[in-house]
């Protein structure tokens, strides 16, 4: 995997030439195959290159984590999935793993223990948080000046794990109006994508979840909605279109906002 002049290793290759990687950055199927979401791949690998994190992929190795199969109630298949994954990333004794997806980030964390496959799994926002804490990461640029900001909190990495400050310590540190939605943190609303629904057309009902999450956004006269998931993205970015606002409100991961704010 190569992004402009940044070659990113496999576990494979590393192993190959005798050396191991400090952590494991487990890419995910948003991250690696939605046109949208490599956007957010590339902006992370960006980010570890910058910082000098030693880190590898497992590339072909890698394999669906199985939790839309669990959420959509085939524990059969998700057992599968996640039992070919444990088997390679054991015979690569990997230790630390971080992603870009609290989908995958929930499933490692909590689900792949009791299947054999035990790992540090922290979330992109927290590896970022670390990064700023330690003083590696700045907030010189990115055009954010002045914008009005405000996160979504996705379900799998708030209200499932209580990860809340990671993401808003990225974005505190930018020259910019960090405002709160009105349901956020622990009282947060799903963006409609949640428990397999990404991909199935919804039930019948009153209004679309990311529609009713959409107006959250519009009552906060954000310019700037920040996320720390590809299946978010994808729902608030139908939201805004859906409202006709595409010149008036940008959608970003926190590792693009990041990347952008360090000139990377």
């Amino acid at each position: 995997m190569e992004i402009t002049d940044i070659k990113i290793p496999t576990m494979a290759e590393m192993l190959a030439s005798g050396e191991k990687p400090e952590i494991l950055f487990w890419v995910g199927c948003a991250g690696s195959y939605d046109e949208r979401a490599q956007r957010i791949t590339k902006a992370f690998a960006k980010i570890l290159h910058h910082v000098r994190v030693k880190f590898a992929v497992l590339g072909t190795e890698e394999s669906c984590t199985g939790d839309p199969a669990k959420r959509a109630g085939n524990e059969f298949l998700f057992q599968m999935q996640a039992m070919v994954n444990i088997d390679v990333l054991n015979g690569y004794d990997v230790k630390k793993i971080v992603t870009a997806c609290p989908h995958c980030f929930n499933t490692l964390k909590n689900e792949y223990p009791s299947l054999g496959g035990n790992y540090e799994v922290i979330h992109h926002t927290q590896l970022i948080q670390d990064l700023i804490t330690e003083g590696k990461l700045k907030a010189e640029g990115g055009g954010f000046k002045g914008k009005k900001i405000t996160f979504h909190d996705p379900c799998y990495l708030g209200r499932a794990n209580d990860v809340y400050e990671a993401p808003r310590a990225a974005l505190e540190i930018l020259d910019a109006d960090l405002v709160e939605l009105k349901r956020c943190k622990a009282n947060g609303l799903c963006c409609g994508a949640g428990g397999a629904q990404m991909f199935k057309e919804p039930e019948k009902g009153n209004k679309d979840v990311n529609i009713e999450r959409m107006e959250d956004v519009l009552a906060s006269k954000a310019d700037v909605v920040a996320v720390g998931c590809p299946f978010c993205m994808t729902m608030i970015n139908d939201g805004v279109k859906h409202f006709e606002k595409e010149q008036k409100i940008i959608v970003l991961d926190i590792a693009e906002i990041t990347a952008q704010a360090n000139n990377l």
